[in-house]
């Protein structure tokens, strides 16, 4: 499985910003794809995530009702659109792909197996 991020840039507060995953090779229905971001010097934190299948998605409680993340199963693109930015938000953002996510929709980085490479995010104040 291959992801590649793609979508980030430099916005000012406020802003809305679309970021896409293109996922290439064997993918199943039971994988979960999640979207993670890391700011300089902290760690990697979960941001969101999706069973392939289309269950609900998960969020973590900084972006929730501010980020949503959907998936066009027939170009096998995850996105993430983020709305209502914040200086807070900059970071470097990777999809990832977890082979379980038919047993649970984790929100631990360690257990997903592929990951992109990233796509940087910067939002003004």
């Amino acid at each position: 499985v291959q992801l590649v991020e793609s979508g980030g840039g430099l916005v000012q507060a406020g802003d809305s910003l679309r970021l896409s995953c293109a996922v290439s090779g064997r993918i199943f229905a039971t994988y979960a794809v999640g979207w993670f971001r890391q700011a300089p010097g902290k760690d990697r934190e979960f941001v969101g995530a999706i069973r392939w299948s289309g269950s609900s998605p998960s969020y973590a409680d900084s972006v929730k009702d501010r980020f949503t993340i959907s998936r066009d199963n027939a170009e096998n693109i995850l996105y993430l659109q983020m709305n209502s930015l914040k200086p807070e938000d900059t970071a470097v953002y990777y999809c990832a792909a977890d082979l379980n996510g038919f047993r649970r929709l984790s929100r631990q980085s360690h257990e997903y197996d592929f990951w992109g490479q990233g796509t940087q995010v910067t939002v003004s104040s």
